[in-house]
């Protein structure tokens, strides 16, 4: 258990049963985003069924066993000119509105990286917003000679070593499994 804000958060592996509540988490933590499709949580039924998934790092926040928050990474290349480096995405970070701005979407975070960690994933990529991720200990992806597939602003593609210089040699542009074309 996470002290949150005085709040008792569980953070453990989504299981089937709760694919409805996080697609509601999805659901409602986006409704109001300006610089979103509000389709995250068709997105994330679409990456369950991908290669890309890893269950072990598709994770819910639980306040009194009700799911609040969800997170989900996937696997994506990074493609040079002689090989492909193996990453994940962070795509998306969801936690219901009520329950935003208490420490729970980082929890989810840090929480996400360590798992992707142990199971020997180096680098995390994703598209976000630049005021949020650093704290994480994410920089622009460009400082590491990565670029993404579409036009997007620099200091929206970020990038995290969860590993030493796990990004050390690494550069390319990301190639997203389909489900996130």
């Amino acid at each position: 258990m996470a002290e949150v804000m005085n709040m008792k958060i569980n953070i453990r592996q989504e299981i089937e049963n709760d694919h409805q509540a996080v697609h509601r988490v999805i659901e409602d933590a986006f409704r109001d985003e300006e610089m979103s499709d509000h389709k995250e949580q068709f997105l994330v039924e679409r990456l369950r069924k991908s290669p890309a998934f890893v269950p072990e790092i598709s994770l819910v926040a639980e306040y009194y066993k009700q799911v609040v928050g969800h997170i989900l990474l996937t696997k994506i290349g990074i493609k040079s000119e002689q090989q492909i480096f193996p990453s994940l995405a962070l795509a998306p970070v969801s936690v219901l509105p009520e329950f935003q701005h208490k420490g729970i979407g980082g929890k989810l975070v840090q929480h996400a990286h360590a798992v992707a960690a142990s199971l020997s994933f180096k680098s995390v990529i994703l598209l976000g917003h630049p005021g949020y991720y650093p704290r994480f200990g994410y920089r622009r992806a460009s400082e590491f000679g990565i670029t993404l597939p579409f036009d997007a602003p620099d200091e929206c593609c970020m990038a995290v070593e969860l590993t030493e210089n796990g990004l050390v040699g690494v550069k390319g542009i990301v190639e997203y499994p389909e489900e996130l074309s």
